[in-house]
């Protein structure tokens, strides 16, 4: 029995160490502003979210959008399976944050490990984008419409980027936030839908 009982013991230490040990949590966030379809569900404002409703910080996919990272159709959950709810259109329905075109605007993302960091990139839907479908490349602009470079620094836990939304927008529209951690393969997504 007391052999048992140590072996036991040693096992849990062991367990322990290598919990302990296993290094220093990788970058997470989220944008706050426009509210982002992760934070909609953790706050409860959407239901039948899944398990992004308690881990709005863990969108994370591959980095090098649009050229690399999430294929179409799952770019909202960064491509992971586990957060195919928000991929989900819901018809449209997504509660949208108002927006005028032309406005300056300042985003802002909730980090909540903050990473090393390549940029931040913000793209919008084009013309004639139809919110019933899930998001492709091909909805959006060809390139971000703001840039942030912090070529390799930390970001602060509450990163904010003022910029200006693209003029002529009406109707209903979708922001693809891209957050790129310079020093692993990922990258960070948000979709924010909003309405002019």
């Amino acid at each position: 029995m007391r052999t048992i009982t140590s072996l036991a013991a040693a096992l849990g230490l062991a367990a322990v160490t290598v919990l302990t040990s296993a290094g220093p949590a990788t970058a997470h966030g989220y944008t706050t502003s426009p509210l982002s379809r992760q934070l909609h569900c953790a706050q409860g404002t959407v239901s039948g979210c899944g398990a992004i409703r308690w881990e709005p910080q863990s969108v994370e996919g591959l980095k090098g959008f649009p050229g690399r990272g999430p294929s179409d159709g799952t770019i909202c959950a960064g491509g992971n399976a586990r957060f195919a709810e928000l991929d989900d259109p819901r018809g449209g329905a997504w509660p949208a944050t108002r927006l005028s075109g032309g406005q300056q605007y300042t985003f802002t993302w909730r980090n909540t490990a903050p990473h090393r960091t390549t940029k931040y990139e913000y793209f919008i839907t084009r013309d004639g984008y139809d919110p019933t479908r899930p998001l492709t490349r091909g909805d959006l602009e060809a390139q971000p419409f703001l840039t942030v470079n912090l070529g390799g620094r930390q970001p602060a836990t509450v990163e904010s980027h003022t910029g200006r939304i693209p003029a002529g927008k009406t109707g209903t529209h979708l922001i693809l936030a891209v957050w790129t951690v310079h020093d692993t393969a990922n990258a960070f997504y948000a979709c924010s839908d909003v309405r002019f």
